[in-house]
């Protein structure tokens, strides 16, 4: 039995799961208290439903498409960058793109403890990491180097985007409790359909504009189609509310299972944006044209939309979640393997788009319910949401300077992987390997261990 004041347990009935058993104070039993009660008494809008929970899922779900899917298209700058002379046989390219996405993963077990510190300062947060987000690409529109793209378009763009990214979620799981999966799969799939479109828009205006006119031109865009969503963002809970949540039960780190998801998630997140990254110049290494690559992100991008939604519906109880992972990471090497290395044409490369976007992709829309697998305590789920954000980014950041050194000078399309690819093509699919096999050994060793994952 979990010990508990009675302030807590009445202001935050409403922020866990319903509550299906008694909790004691004291040594003393309580009744079940149900949320809708609580909801009532405390003045709260109702979780899971209604207009202003709704109205944030949109939000949320409208800046992960723009901003997050922006970050996510930077395979296509990619390969226009490593045709410009100024920038050709670079291997630092790739970091770039990684940078952005790595500093907002990795900032979490930094930005988690601020904002639940500083509760009242949430949506200041995101003014603020909002301006900075968009200034990263304005200002990268005027570089000349490569350092200073990755300054701008790397750096800047990820620490803005790391600053408003994680009061939003702070207030997603506010609002989202029972359904939680569901909402991190329509937030997260996001990216996904703007990724359907993205790579296209951004294709067609670097070939005809320049990056730095198509630079921007997104950060205009950006500002007239996010600025207006930015009310949307509220908390559901009031500030004196969220001080008064206990110190963090860090039991969880005694828990095996949180340490094989550790390990699942720092494999999987070496590998797992390799393809998005060099997909493009994949393509046009074996005589496909640049809108053929753009094309093929945005495949990926639309088997995103449906592998996240799919894997966080079903998250919520309807399959096992150690059963999604595995399977996830398991299709996920078997096509980076087959269909990416043995592919010269135009038809391998999109079935492996469509397959590896809906298995890969979906992968992710699972770490919010990774934390709730291992421990029934929100603070604690929401440390280790940041704990696996973190080694998804450790793996994200060390993605650009392997590739970069994976990859060789030779091009052979009749070859496994069109020869320059082949070592980046066995270690994608390696650390989806590792990352399946780790959920494997948890299903052998848990009776040893006699725990169980609710899982």
């Amino acid at each position: 039995m979990a010990t508990v004041t009675i302030f807590e347990l009445e202001s935050y009935a409403e922020t866990a799961r319903p509550i299906e058993q008694p909790f004691s104070y004291n040594g003393t039993e309580i009744e079940n208290v149900d949320p809708q009660e609580s909801q009532i008494r405390h003045g709260l809008e109702p979780a899971d439903g209604g207009s202003s929970a709704w109205k944030l899922l949109f939000g949320a779900f409208s800046f992960e498409a723009i901003l997050w899917g922006f970050a996510l298209a930077f395979g296509v700058f990619q390969n226009y960058y490593s045709r410009l002379p100024q920038f050709a046989g670079n291997p630092f390219i790739p970091y770039v793109g990684s940078t952005s996405t790595a500093i907002t993963l990795l900032a979490a077990p930094f930005m988690v403890p601020l904002v639940r510190r500083f509760p009242k300062y949430q949506r200041h947060m995101i003014w603020v990491g909002w301006p900075i987000c968009i200034l990263g690409i304005l200002v990268g529109s005027f570089m000349n180097s490569l350092p200073g793209l990755i300054m701008t378009q790397g750096v800047m763009y990820g620490v803005g985007f790391a600053i408003f990214y994680y009061p939003i979620i702070s207030m997603v799981n506010e609002w989202w409790i029972v359904r939680r999966g569901l909402a991190w799969g329509i937030i997260l799939s996001s990216s996904g359909a703007s990724g359907v479109v993205f790579p296209f828009i951004v294709d067609a205006l670097l070939n005809r504009y320049g990056y730095k006119v198509t630079l921007r031109a997104i950060a205009a865009a950006m500002i007239i189609l996010t600025g207006p969503l930015l009310p949307l963002f509220k908390s559901r809970l009031p500030a004196a509310e969220h001080s008064a949540i206990a110190r963090t039960d860090l039991s969880f780190l005694k828990n095996p299972l949180f340490w094989i998801y550790c390990i699942s998630n720092v494999a999987q997140g070496l590998g797992f944006y390799l393809p998005q990254l060099h997909l493009p110049s994949y393509a046009t290494s074996i005589g496909l044209s640049a809108t053929k690559g753009a094309f093929l992100v945005a495949l990926m991008s639309i088997a995103q939309v449906t592998g996240q939604f799919t894997f966080g519906f079903l998250s919520d109880g309807k399959i096992p979640l150690n059963v999604l992972i595995l399977s996830s990471s398991a299709v996920t090497a078997v096509v980076s393997f087959t269909l990416w290395g043995l592919a010269n044409s135009l038809y391998p490369l999109m079935f492996f788009a469509l397959t590896y976007g809906f298995f890969g992709y979906g992968y992710l829309s699972m770490r919010v319910r990774m934390g709730t697998a291992v421990t029934a305590d929100p603070t604690s789920a929401l440390v280790m949401f940041a704990i696996f954000a973190f080694g998804q980014g450790v793996g994200n950041i060390l993605a650009g300077p392997i590739s970069g050194g994976l990859l060789l000078k030779a091009v052979n399309s009749e070859d496994y992987g069109a020869s320059r690819y082949k070592s980046i093509v066995i270690f994608t699919g390696c650390t989806m390997v590792v990352s399946a096999t780790s959920i494997g050994f948890w299903y052998l060793c848990r009776s040893k261990w006699r725990l169980g994952s609710g899982s």
